[in-house]
């Protein structure tokens, strides 16, 4: 899968880990398989594939950058019209050897 088990902490400023680290957990599960085939996708187009909050799409997205998440590499870029403000994403995962 490409994420490393069991998963680390989570850590922000409303962060607990008793009630938030199962949910979190699955949600970066379920977004990591979505965005693992290298797919420009949009946060909306993310959490119909999902079922997880665009809100939380994009925190787990800033999670995998992360290098206890496994330092894999998210780009993005506007799509279409530049002045829409709507954004798409794409999953370059990092291939970590022994």
């Amino acid at each position: 899968m490409n994420l490393p088990e069991p998963l680390p902490r989570f850590d922000g400023g409303t962060y607990e880990h008793r009630f938030d680290y199962q949910r979190l957990g699955k949600q970066a599960r379920a977004v990591f398989v979505v965005m693992r085939d290298g797919h420009w996708r949009t946060l909306h187009e993310i959490a119909l594939a999902t079922g997880c909050p665009e809100a939380s799409i994009s925190a787990r997205l800033r999670d995998f950058r992360k290098p206890k998440f496994g330092g894999h590499q998210v780009h993005d870029r506007r799509r279409d019209d530049p002045t829409s403000g709507v954004w798409e994403y794409r999953l370059t995962v990092t291939e970590r050897h022994a």
